[in-house]
């Protein structure tokens, strides 16, 4: 009787799932992150370490890629388990030809995009950066990809209005700003590492966004876009909060991602939530953001619905 009790309590527990082969052995998941330089480093760091605590059925292993760049085609060659990517990039994936087959995990964070450039510099508008160097960090990058829909928004081509320069490594881009060689830099999310980096340099930091007129334009044009606000104080000398336009981005799973593994996940996810564990990285990973932010209820790993709909998420 008081097993069957202790068992009816621990069910009730928010986020606390019981599974049947709970005693299993571990499985291994591998975790596409990025390169030294980027949000999803610290990122994969924070996640690994927190569904550690809430989930040991999970071995997790950080793989370090080239991000998104890499991400997306390993995931889809059965490479990595899951991984990490720009939300620019999944809304190709799933309005692409042909259809991927990849599945969304969680969203991980907003990413608004903006351009850095030195606050000593005349730079204060986009207009103001025409014809001027600019970087938009490697070619292909999820980055590169964002500036492109958000500049393609205003009508503006990167490649004919700025100088665009394309680096190898997401390390160079904040080097180049401060010492002048680049007018400024595109960069995405909250607390950056190129934007701290700028930022806590003596020259200080000015971020230049869309006008208002401007991201009307923009998220007119591209529905997935949306609307961020960067508070205030998340830089050195960011005194005021910023708005901009950019994406979600998201853990997708490889394709045929056993279905207990996404189910694991997002439990793991949302214990962390609900027990009020979650690093600030983690913030923005919950249920709420990822229902909201995904293009339709299809493209989430199987495993990860039937936890939304055994938690009454959705019907």
């Amino acid at each position: 009787m008081a097993s069957v009790a202790r068992r009816s309590m621990l069910a009730s527990l928010p986020g606390l799932i019981l599974l049947r082969d709970a005693a299993a052995a571990p499985m291994k998941v591998s975790v596409g992150t990025a390169a030294e330089g980027g949000a999803f480093v610290l990122y994969g760091g924070a996640f690994v370490d927190a569904l550690k605590s809430v989930e040991p059925s999970l071995e997790m292993r950080e793989r370090t890629t080239r991000g998104t760049l890499d991400n997306v085609p390993m995931l889809e060659r059965g490479e990595l388990d899951i991984g990490f990517a720009f939300g620019e990039v999944v809304h190709e994936l799933f309005t692409g030809k042909p259809a991927t087959k990849v599945t969304v995990i969680s969203v991980m964070y907003a990413t608004p995009g903006m351009f850095a450039v030195r606050a000593d510099s005349r730079y204060r508008s986009i207009t103001d950066l025409r014809g001027r160097p600019v970087v938009w960090n490697t070619r292909s990058s999820g980055l590169a990809v964002q500036g492109r829909y958000v500049m393609d928004g205003m009508g503006l081509d990167v490649d004919t209005y700025f100088e665009s320069i394309y680096t190898e490594r997401l390390s160079d881009g904040p080097a180049m700003v401060i010492d002048g060689t680049a007018s400024a830099l595109w960069g995405g999310g909250l607390r950056w590492p190129g934007f701290v980096t700028i930022a806590n340099n003596p020259n200080g930091v000015r971020f230049v966004v869309p006008t208002a007129e401007e991201t009307d334009r923009i998220v007119a044009k591209y529905d997935f876009l949306h609307r961020f606000t960067v508070q205030a104080g998340l830089y050195a000398g960011q005194s005021e909060p910023i708005h901009s336009v950019g994406s979600w981005s998201f853990i997708l799973g490889r394709p045929d991602l056993d279905e207990t593994v996404g189910y694991r996940l997002a439990a793991g996810l949302h214990r962390v939530e609900r027990g009020g564990l979650s690093p600030r990285q983690l913030g923005q990973s919950t249920a709420k953001n990822t229902l909201a932010a995904v293009p339709s209820l299809d493209v989430l790993h199987p495993g990860v619905r039937r936890f939304y709909e055994e938690q009454g998420l959705i019907k």
